[in-house]
């Protein structure tokens, strides 16, 4: 049977990020009451930056720069400044969301410094769909009820410590910890540092570090590809990459044709085998590490490459090729973040095989009232931003009936469908990720914002081929999309803070 929704009117938001922000003005433009909880002072979650990491918060290092450009990754009305660099530092970005959510209006509608301890149904849920939701600030605790919950408090909070799979790590002497708390290089002076984990943040720590410690060494169990962000004549590698013609030809292609293709493309920059780095599986799509240094400080011999660590002794690490590093002094493991929601039932938000059950990444398929969605959750080898604000634009909509979901049978067919896909595409430990494109549009058309690139390609080809995925069709809302000749002014635009000098010259 299809899920049946009750009248929702009053939401809760968890989390004052870009996915909540995304969230309380989607909520606004449907006619909802939103009200965010936000356990820190600020707006930014991920991007605001703390000199210690927080139990409980996101956490990132002083020096960490987008993966994705401004003209990629910007809420759909709202624009980075043209001063702004393509690739933002954390505290450019941050200066972005607070000004968005000033500008939009949205601060009124968060509870800052206030915890959420508690959500649960309400003992009428089968009826009215309601939640209530248990809150704390200042010791004391209060209880409200709401008609829908967005869950938007992101995969970057509990970090994943794996002690057990490291023998000997307990007589280890020197000090070890999670990439979390990682907030600079100047500790590291003079000393002798091994980073387990081969992913974005590893290999900025392990670049970082190489400039002032003695001795820096990656450790990675399956390799990755490495790309820069710089790609063909100098632009921004998603304004080449992320398009709805390159999309097409991954998944037109046979699988053969497709796989030779793409390890090609990842090889272009350099070949990885000669560098270590070669994925044990190196066609599957999952995502690369971006870094624009790593080859150039292997060459230079500050940074090494060693397989997994087989153990510890009491100063050194002992690899899985028989090799060692000696006199240790630091250990960092970037090994990642496992997801948890504490404020929940385990039942509501069900987990197999490390992969969250959830419809379209979105909605948990089993609940009897289509009321509690999760926002921000999925990965892909695309913006942040824009995907969040299109999952809110569809949950909002579910959530005032403008959209329904599928029945509970199909939404779990297609749940396992789509996990078949992903553990081909990209492996046992990538089940968050997704297909960008191919995701954006199937969101985009559950609303009528989906391009149509059949009669693009009769009306305009060359706009067709150049389609990326932010810039939507403009039909469900006013800000939904830039029209069609700012589009193809994208690659023109990213120029304006790389060629200044003659951008100043024209200017003047």
């Amino acid at each position: 049977m299809h899920l049946q929704m009750t009248m929702v009117k009053k939401v809760a938001i968890i989390g004052a990020g870009v996915s909540g922000l995304a969230s309380i003005r989607c909520c606004l433009e449907e006619g909802l009451e939103p009200i965010c909880f936000e356990r820190s002072n600020d707006v930014g979650g991920l991007w605001q930056f703390s000199d210690h990491a927080e139990e409980g918060r996101a956490s990132i290092y002083q020096s960490v720069f987008t993966n994705s450009s401004k003209e990629m990754m910007c809420f759909p009305d709202f624009p980075y400044p043209d001063d702004y660099p393509n690739y933002m530092h954390q505290s450019k970005l941050q200066e972005y969301i607070k000004t968005f959510a000033q500008k939009k209006n949205l601060l009124r509608y968060i509870k800052f410094e206030t915890l959420v301890s508690s959500i649960k149904k309400c003992p009428n849920f089968l009826v009215t769909g309601q939640w209530e939701v248990i809150s704390e600030k200042d010791g004391k605790q209060e209880s409200t009820i709401f008609d829908a919950v967005m869950i938007c408090s992101g995969h970057h909070v509990y970090p994943n410590l794996p002690t057990d799979s490291f023998p000997g790590l307990d007589r280890f002497q020197g000090h070890y910890f999670h990439s979390r708390d990682y907030k600079g290089p100047e500790v590291f002076k003079g000393k002798r540092v091994l980073v387990i984990g081969l992913g974005n943040s590893g290999c900025d720590i392990a670049v970082e570090l190489s400039r002032l410690a003695t001795q820096v060494i990656i450790s990675t169990r399956s390799g990755s590809w490495v790309m820069s962000r710089v790609w063909d004549d100098g632009y921004p590698w998603d304004m080449v990459y992320v398009t709805r013609f390159a999309s097409f030809l991954r998944n037109a292609l046979p699988s053969f044709v497709s796989d030779w293709l793409y390890v090609k493309k990842m090889n272009t920059w350099f070949k990885h085998e000669n560098y270590g780095l070669m994925p044990l599986n190196g066609t599957l799509r999952k995502e690369p590490v971006f870094n624009d240094e790593l080859p150039s400080r292997i060459l230079c011999g500050t940074v090494s490459i060693k397989p997994s660590v087989k153990e510890f002794t009491e100063t050194s690490a002992v690899f899985e090729d028989g090799t060692m590093f000696e006199a240790i002094d630091f250990v960092i493991f970037a090994t990642g973040y496992g997801y948890a929601y504490p404020f929940l039932d385990d039942s509501i938000i069900k987990s197999r095989n490390n992969e969250v059950i959830l419809f379209k990444g979105i909605f948990p398929p089993l609940m009897e009232k289509p009321t509690l969605a999760v926002i921000g959750l999925v990965q892909s080898l695309g913006a942040a931003i824009p995907t969040a604000d299109l999952q809110a634009r569809w949950v909002v909509k579910v959530f005032t009936n403008s959209c329904s979901l599928p029945t509970t049978d199909e939404m779990m067919d297609d749940t396992d469908e789509k996990m078949r896909k992903k553990l081909k595409w990209f492996g046992q430990s990538q089940t968050l990720q997704t297909d960008y494109i191919t995701y954006m549009d199937e969101l985009g058309s559950f609303i009528g914002a989906k391009p149509n690139i059949p009669w693009l390609f009769l009306t305009d080809p060359q706009l067709a081929l150049e389609l990326t995925e932010c810039q939507r069709k403009n039909e469900s809302s006013s800000h939904f999309s830039q029209p069609p000749p700012s589009i193809k002014l994208l690659p023109t635009a990213s120029q304006h803070t790389t060629n200044t000098r003659n951008y100043c010259q024209r200017r003047h």
